[in-house]
């Protein structure tokens, strides 16, 4: 019986998307969940599974071409056994020698795909925990890998790059993913639309620090959790928030929407682009509730395993570029919120205390906010709040 693959219902709003990278190829056997092929909106990375076990009899739609909505990209003939190949000694060399798992049998065999990125990238098979069914390696497997090496050992791209020679002025053209397009087109239109502003104060990061110093070991271990920064930003940008309604609202025609609720974005990098996953009703979470829902962002994030629901929405959000070392920025705000906090590295500065000359670790802070909903004593009100929380952070479990 054949078995037509489609496209999966799109999220709201998106009417198409590119067909990313085949998994599978004609002929090769698959089973019930299996994932197909990936499918590239402008927001997220869709995994189409298969539905039942068999065999690829037609891939009707090459990577790279746009899709629509429920279209029939391949047939899987049902049941199906995929045929034995034929082998020969120098596959039987190979097997012997890179197609073993961690228990010593055959179950991991490696599909082309796979050995080619192994081979480009430099990376043993048996370094890597294969997902597939019985321990198999999978393209994805390999992609985690090299997402997981050093920068400094990571290619731009699939193909290796050669360094130029003296005197080359080689060009290389590469066509924008969906993400990055989208992303240049809101930021663009953000511009266009809002009337943004940057305001920046400092903060005194010594009281933050020297409290993770004193309780980051036992917090780690009631909690499973590390005791990071952003937990205490995203607490102070609550009660920041609190107090200045306006900064937490947006504009609709020639409305002003308040949101009685917080859902806080955090910007972060993934290997497709920046993409800003929301933190849901943060006032209800707790220390270590935020610092566990980070933390497995930033790990679907890394994987590109990002979901549609984990995207939408968002009142306010916090970007940190002092995790890539900058020392001050102007953030862009992320429509339709009206306002972004950017965060910064922590550098040592000499400060003024008591009439006195001293060494404190200085972070800069910049809010960029839509002047058309937020005044200015409103934005320099709630960056002081978010620097006396964070400079006294008592004031957090006290909400003074």
């Amino acid at each position: 019986m054949s078995i037509e693959v489609k496209v999966p219902i799109l999220p709201e709003s998106v009417a198409d998307a590119i067909v990313a990278t085949w998994h599978k190829k004609v002929g090769d056997a698959v089973s019930i969940d299996d994932n197909l092929v990936d499918i590239e909106t402008e927001k997220v990375v869709l995994e189409v599974p298969s539905t039942v076990d068999g065999v690829i009899k037609q891939i009707l739609v090459e990577e790279g071409a746009t899709v629509g909505e429920q279209d029939v990209i391949a047939i899987i003939e049902e049941g199906a056994a995929a045929p034995a190949p034929t082998p020969t000694p120098s596959d039987s060399a190979e097997s012997a020698s890179s197609e073993t798992n961690d228990n010593g049998d055959d179950a991991n065999k490696l599909s082309p795909a796979v050995r080619k990125m192994l081979a480009e990238n430099n990376i043993e098979a048996s370094t890597i925990k294969g997902t597939g069914k019985n321990g198999r390696l999978l393209k994805e497997d390999v992609q985690n890998a090299i997402a997981s090496k050093p920068a400094s050992a990571k290619s731009t791209s699939s193909e290796p790059v050669k360094a130029p020679q003296a005197g080359e002025r080689n060009e290389r053209r590469v066509p924008m993913t969906r993400l990055r397009s989208t992303i240049a087109r809101r930021l663009k239109e953000a511009q266009d639309t809002q009337a943004m502003l940057t305001t920046f104060n400092d903060v005194n990061m010594q009281a933050v620090m020297d409290l993770r110093k004193q309780y980051k070991e036992l917090f780690e271990k009631k909690h499973g959790t590390r005791l990071g920064f952003m937990s205490f930003f995203v607490k102070a940008v609550i009660e920041a928030l609190k107090r200045f309604p306006a900064v937490n609202a947006s504009i609709d025609g020639n409305d002003i929407v308040y949101h009685d609720f917080y859902d806080i974005g955090i910007a972060a990098s993934s290997p497709r682009g920046l993409v800003v996953p929301v933190l849901r009703d943060v006032d209800q979470l707790s220390f270590a509730g935020i610092e566990k829902t980070i933390g497995e962002y930033g790990q679907k994030a890394k994987k590109g395993k990002l979901t549609m629901d984990d995207l939408v929405g968002g009142t306010f959000t916090i970007s940190n570029g002092g995790t890539f070392g900058s020392m001050m920025s102007t953030p862009i705000v992320n429509p339709p919120q009206s306002a972004i906090l950017g965060m910064h590295r922590i550098e040592d500065r000499p400060v003024a205390e008591n009439g006195e000359v001293v060494i404190r670790p200085m972070m800069y802070l910049a809010l960029t906010y839509d002047h058309r909903i937020i005044d200015g004593s409103e934005s320099v009100l709630f960056l002081r709040t978010i620097k006396e929380c964070l400079e006294d952070p008592a004031r957090l479990l006290l909400e003074l």
